[in-house]
C-alpha cells in the first residue's frame, strides 16, 4: 500500500516509518512491482513477505548478536 492510503495500521516505532517505506519501495523495484491500487494483490503480497522475511532475518540477527530484546 501506498503511504497515505488510509491504512489503519498504526506503526509500533513511529521513528521506522520513513525507513520502512524506503525498504517496501526497493523491495518493489527489485521484484519489478510498480506499487498501487492496479497492482495484484499477489505482487503487492510478494513485497509484504519480502519485508516480513528481511525484518525478521534483521531481528535475529540482533538477537544472536547480543541484542537487548525490549518490547
Amino acid at each position: 500500500m501506498l503511504s497515505g492510503s488510509g491504512n489503519s495500521n498504526q506503526k509500533l516505532v513511529p521513528q521506522a516509518s520513513q525507513a520502512l517505506d524506503q525498504m517496501k519501495f526497493e523491495i518493489a523495484a527489485e521484484f519489478g512491482v510498480i506499487l498501487g491500487p492496479d497492482t495484484s494483490s499477489r505482487q503487492n503480497g510478494s513485497v509484504g513477505g519480502e519485508i516480513t522475511k528481511r525484518l525478521v532475518s534483521f531481528a535475529e540477527q540482533q538477537l544472536s548478536g547480543g541484542g537487548a530484546f525490549r518490547i
